[in-house]
């Protein structure tokens, strides 16, 4: 019974490392809620919307989402597509970026020119 008790002991301090490397990667994802991301896919196409959820697999559903053909770099060069609610593939995910929240603040506001 005390070899019993021997081995579950290291993989119950296993779990709890586990447990709280999960929950600061959840902390990290929940912060990440509702902020704008710029999410570029395998085909070329980038997506730009709030971050709304993932899963397992690393699927990313975004809400009021717009489709860029072109690079970020050109994006007033092109005319984005109105998505709305979009899920993107997790292996069709080559990059994401998190947009600043002066960005995002500023982001569709005119102001006086």
């Amino acid at each position: 019974m005390a070899t019993m008790i021997e081995e579950n002991g290291p993989s119950t301090h296993g779990q709890s490392e586990l447990s709280s490397s999960s929950s600061r990667v959840r902390q990290k994802l929940e912060s990440l809620l509702n902020k704008n991301m710029r999410i570029r896919m395998t085909d070329g196409r980038t997506l730009v919307g709030l971050f709304l959820c993932t899963d397992r697999d690393c699927n990313v559903i975004l809400g009021s989402a717009q489709e860029f053909l072109k690079s970020s770099d050109s994006f007033s060069q092109g005319e984005p597509r109105v998505l709305g609610l979009a899920m993107i593939p997790g292996h069709h995910v080559v990059s994401i970026e998190v947009e600043s929240d002066t960005l995002a603040d500023t982001h569709g506001f005119g102001g006086s020119h």
